[in-house]
């Protein structure tokens, strides 16, 4: 079944102008005049049979027609995009671009990474180390991985880890100046801030760790090291510049090295976890496929 010749200059005047509510803006936009805009959105209404929009003074406005059409017109439009992003990621050669933060990639995936080069030796990856929200219509990312409450309208999500938060040191301060033996010693050494984690309502940190264990009033919360980035807040722990509240995916390395000791067995959860995600019509790529498949028996295997 053959389908209609469409308009698709005056579907993209339209959603344009729709979207500024001017002719003017949109013809900006688009680099074209005004009167262009004007033709085509008027070529379209006389495709359509209705009008989309209707003048109030110096503004244009959206008819009910325009309001229906809007949505699905815009949804078009991304589904466009994406689908010439996947086109694009395929005449680069196939790289695989993954998403993750710059913690999860040093301290979990980077001493794995060998693994799924060893498996799949034909497949070449990107690591994209970053914490910005990626749109997969615009960004050229074919997965993330992310730390969160693990809701992602749209995509597919599979979790990977769960997380639970607890102090870890260098076991050089188990048996410094002021030896670390109980919570309560904790007034008497520096405190590590990971303040990487911004997510709205409460976030993992030493208030949450202290009400688990009862002890929040009596600790001076605003004291101590605040670190941006977790890796940083994990190696001033490994140097012995001041007790962390870990985050166990993160430290587990350094905890099974001995770089770092846990001093009490007290812990709580996160609240948040791994996912990995993405949208689910990529898994059609073998790469990406390979990768999904790989990194959810690793983490099966932690």
């Amino acid at each position: 079944m053959s389908r209609p010749l469409l308009p698709l200059s005056g579907f993209r005047a339209f959603e344009a102008a729709a979207r500024h509510l001017s002719f003017a803006r949109a013809a900006d936009e688009l680099r074209v005049t005004p009167a262009a805009i004007s033709h085509q959105v008027r070529t379209l209404e006389v495709y359509l049979g209705v009008p989309l929009f209707r003048r109030s003074g110096r503004r244009v406005l959206l008819t009910e027609a325009g309001q229906i059409l809007l949505p699905d017109l815009r949804r078009s439009f991304d589904l466009m995009e994406a689908a010439m992003g996947q086109v694009k990621r395929l005449a680069a050669g196939g790289i695989l671009t993954v998403s993750m933060s710059p913690s999860f990639a040093a301290k979990w995936l980077m001493p794995r990474i060998e693994h799924f080069r060893t498996r799949h030796p034909g497949i070449d990856l990107r690591i994209d180390a970053d914490v910005r929200l990626v749109d997969f219509s615009t960004h050229e990312v074919d997965i993330v991985i992310r730390y969160g409450p693990g809701s992602y309208p749209g995509l597919k999500s599979v979790l990977l880890f769960e997380e639970e938060l607890f102090p870890v040191c260098s076991p050089r301060l188990l048996s410094g100046a002021v030896p670390l033996r109980s919570i309560a010693d904790l007034r008497q050494h520096t405190l590590l801030h990971d303040e990487t984690i911004n997510f709205a309502g409460p976030i993992p940190s030493w208030r949450v760790w202290l009400q688990t264990v009862g002890l929040e009033q009596t600790i001076d919360l605003n004291r101590g090291l605040r670190f941006n980035s977790s890796v940083t807040a994990t190696q001033a722990a490994v140097d012995g510049h001041g007790v962390l509240l870990g985050r166990s995916l993160i430290v587990a390395d350094d905890l099974s090295a001995g770089r770092l000791v846990r001093p009490f067995a007290e812990s709580c959860p996160a609240g948040f976890g791994y996912y990995l995600v993405y949208p689910p019509q990529v898994t059609s790529r073998a790469n990406v496929h390979a990768f999904v498949d790989w990194i959810i028996e690793e983490a099966a295997g932690q």
